[in-house]
Formats: structure tokens, sequence, C-alpha cells
């Protein structure tokens, strides 16, 4: 009788400090499912319940009232220790891509095993594993607005992207990955005869308003790193670059875009990347361990790339971020801008659907380089009418600062006026391009009508960019915000600048 008490102490002294290991749900159904809502949520619950290093935190709810989740892991107070560096990642964001929600599953399960806990001695690592879990209850792509939330960062007319970035704005993160995943599997390739064939594809920030030093480690330090780290562990991977096929239709890295999940945090001088792992061919479980597994050692990858480098790539984004902040008016911001060549040609691995095999297939239109076509002076500031009351809603929900304007000595104010409203192409699309003339604001002017936000706040850039109305990626380019700009009347907002 001694001894059974004496292995029962033992087995529960032994459980309490080596807990008994939780399993992510797609590894419980065997592979044979995709991890539903409420598999997902019991996972979490099961995760939070492990004594220290987890904190889960609702940050906020779908259209259809479901939870969306941030897993928190630190060996201390999650962001509290500012010689950490914070790493977010978000996945799931279009419902029918289920891969990334499964390799975040998969990567909390392996952070807690005690082998991988030196990664939380210089990193606080969030996971939101799903923004859009009622897409993914049905495997839709889009919201349960029918909106896609990868195109609603900048204006953020959904629950979900609201969500993400006052979590994003509470923590300031430095480092983001935004996990989707892509098709090489449509007809036009087909007739070509190839498709693309990496595991998993990476993307750096492509917008030109981006810190050049941070855009300069993406692309020449960790993407490489990267690569190689997939390639160690037999998964193939390549450069998001989409387009094509070759010959028929050019490459490009990607949108420059400030709508989505990885231009959106970079413009705030984030080093951001979006991961896109290839989807099965007609059925989202087709293959699921090996796209699962590609996810997530895609984000261990890159929080081995950040331990490693911690100092270098914090005190860039430190940087970085102060220029943003105490930057004075005047830096020019780019507001056009298209895709170009550099007399670089892009060998890109191919699967031909002939010889059933890979294949290296050279890219002779090839435009890895995004090129502004037109600039503007960043202002002091912008003034939005109080009556135009959607203007401040957007700000507030974008957390920007901004106050009633008292009109100083110092203030030029100046205003467009729209001439006429012509068309550009913003990769293949046709969006309006007015012609503007710019002058300083004469007549009368009751400074009690306007809101004033000032520019020189960490979102300054993307406030310029979102109010200028010639800018590609601006509010003018939504539905919502159309109205703004008419064909001979003023822009009604106003731009601020010192004498």
């Amino acid at each position: 009788m001694k001894i059974s008490i004496t292995f029962l102490v033992c087995l529960t002294l032994l459980c309490n400090v080596f807990p008994q290991q939780i399993t992510a749900p797609l590894k419980k159904n065997n592979y044979a499912k995709a991890t539903s809502y409420s598999e997902l949520s019991e996972y979490i619950q099961q995760l939070a319940k492990k004594p220290g290093l987890l904190k889960v935190e609702i940050i906020g709810q779908s259209v259809q009232e479901r939870n969306l989740y941030a897993l928190e892991f630190s060996s201390s107070t999650f962001g509290k220790d500012k010689t950490k560096i914070k790493v977010l990642f978000l996945a799931q964001q279009h419902g029918n891509e289920q891969s990334g929600k499964e390799g975040a599953l998969l990567l909390a399960e392996v952070l807690l095993k005690p082998e991988n806990r030196y990664l939380l001695d210089k990193i606080d690592i969030a996971i939101v594993p799903q923004m859009n879990p009622d897409g993914a209850e049905v495997n839709k792509r889009l919201n349960g607005h029918k909106v896609d939330l990868n195109r609603n960062h900048l204006i953020l007319s959904e629950p979900e992207t609201m969500a993400l970035h006052r979590f994003f704005d509470r923590y300031l993160f430095e480092v983001s990955m935004d996990v989707h995943e892509y098709s090489p599997f449509g007809e036009t390739w087909k007739k070509y005869g190839y498709r693309k064939n990496a595991d998993e594809t990476l993307g750096a920030t492509t917008n030109p308003n981006v810190a050049a030093e941070i855009r300069d480690l993406s692309n020449n330090e960790i993407l490489p790193a990267m690569f190689k780290y997939f390639g160690e562990r037999k998964f193939s991977s390549f450069v998001y670059c989409p387009g094509g096929p070759p010959q028929i239709d050019y490459f490009r890295h990607s949108t420059f875009d400030i709508n989505d999940g990885r231009q959106s945090l970079g413009i705030l001088n984030t080093l951001s990347f979006i991961q896109e792992g290839m989807n099965g061919t007609d059925s989202y479980i087709e293959n699921i361990r090996h796209r699962a597994e590609g996810q997530m050692t895609g984000m261990l990858g890159m929080l081995e790339y950040v331990y490693n480098h911690k100092d270098k790539v914090k005190g860039m984004v430190t940087q970085e971020r102060k220029k943003l902040v105490s930057g004075k008016s005047g830096q020019m911001v780019s507001l056009q801008a298209l895709h170009a060549g550099n007399g670089q040609k892009l060998i890109i691995p191919l699967f031909s659907y002939y010889s059933k095999t890979d294949s290296l297939v050279t890219v002779n239109d090839y435009r890895p380089v995004v090129k502004s076509v037109y600039d503007v002076e960043k202002p002091s500031g912008y003034l939005i009418p109080k009556q135009l009351k959607e203007l401040a809603a957007w700000a507030d929900k974008h957390g920007l600062s901004y106050r009633d304007y008292r009109k100083q000595k110092s203030d030029r104010i100046e205003q467009y006026f729209i001439r006429r409203i012509d068309s550009i192409d913003f990769e293949g699309d046709k969006i309006a391009n007015p012609m503007v003339d710019v002058k300083e604001l004469q007549g009368k002017f009751s400074a009690g009508d306007y809101l004033y936000i000032h520019a020189d706040q960490l979102k300054g850039n993307m406030l310029v960019i979102a109010l200028e109305p010639k800018s590609m990626a601006g509010l003018v380019t939504y539905k919502e915000f159309k109205y703004l700009i008419n064909a001979g009347e003023f822009y009604p907002i106003l731009r601020v600048n010192k004498k």
C-alpha cells in the first residue's frame, strides 16, 4: 500500500513538472479533417490551462460573433519587458485557406515543448490562428459580410480587421507574418503546361514608403535565410511573386497597396512578411499534413532568425519608427507607383504537366522594382470637416490622434481643386486619377468646423496615403469615400503646412 501511495505521489509531482502534452486537433483527427471552430476553441482553452508561458486573450469577435483568439507566449508578462522583441503571426484571413490556421495551432503546441522555450528568452510571441472563423466554417474566402478581410486593413470596416489593429497598436510588434495559401492550379497555367510548385512562398514589404533599410534587410538577408531554413527541413520555397504564366504575363512582387495584412503593418516600419503555402487541387484537406507543417516551419524559421538577430532587428525597427514620429513636414511620400523591371531575369521552378517533373523556366518580363511615379510633400497635418463624421470614425478605428483645430499664424492652409477625373492602371485595375490644382486657401474659413490630424505620428505615412486625393491606395478608391472627389469641385480635406 505504501509503495502504491508513494508511486501516485511521484506521478503527480512528475505531471506538475512535465505536464501532459496537448495535441493539436489536426493531429488528433489523424489529418483527416480541418479543425473546426469548436475544436479550435477547445484546444485553445486546454492550452490556456497549462502553467505559465501562455496567456489567451479574446481580441474581438467576428461578424457572426465567433471569438478571435490571440495566444500570447512569454516567459514574463507579455509585452512588458522592453529588452525583448515582439513577433505577431496571423493566419486564415481567407476562410478557405486552411493550412495557415493548422500551422499556427501546431506552432502553439511546439512552443510549449521544453526544447523550444529558449525562444521566449528574447521574444514575446503572439499568434492569432484564425482571423476569419465565419468563412472557415463554410470553407469560403470571405467573412460573414462577404468582405475580403485582406483588402480591408486601410478602411477597417470589418470587426475582424478592427480587432487585429487594436491588438497590434497596443503592443506595436516589431515583426509580423501574415499566413495564407496560394493556388497554382488555374486553367491558364494548365494550358501553358506548367504550374508553380513551391511548398512555401515568402514576400516582404514592397510599398516604397516603407523604410529602405527594412526592405533591404528583408530581401537581402531574411528571405535567403528563410529559404535555406526551409530547404534544410525538406520543404521547397520561393519568393512570393504573383503573375504569369511566363511570356504571357509579367511577374511582380505582389501589391504595394497598404490594405492587406502585410503592407498595412509594414507601413509603420514593421518588419512585415507574407507567407503563402501551396494549397490542394480540389480538396481543402488534400495533403494537409505537409501543408500545415510547411506553414509551421516558416513561422518557426522566422522566430529562429529573430532570436539570432534580435538586437539588429529591434534596433532597426525602433530607429525607423522614430523617424516616422519625429519626421519633419516636407518629406516626400509616394502616392502612385508602378511595377518596373531592372534588367534582371527570374528563374522560377515550375512543375511540368507533360513530364511530371520540376523544371526551371526563365521569366523575361520580371518587374521586381516598385517605382514611384507621383510623390507629394508630407504636410504638417490635415483638416477634416467635422460634418464628415465618417472620417473621424475612420481615424478613431486607426487610433489616430487628432484635436479641434486652432489656427496658428504660421499655418498655411492648402486646398485641392479637382479639375477632372481621369483613370490610371493599378495592377490591372482601372482606378480614378483626379487632375488637381493645389492653392493656398482664400476667403472665409471657420477653424471650429475642422478637426486637425497631425502627420508626425507613427501612422503619419499611412495618413498621407489615405487622405491625398491622387493616392492609388487612398480612401477615395473605396466606394464608401468616392464622394470625396468630384470634377469641378474642391476636395473637402485640407492640408496644413507651416509658412
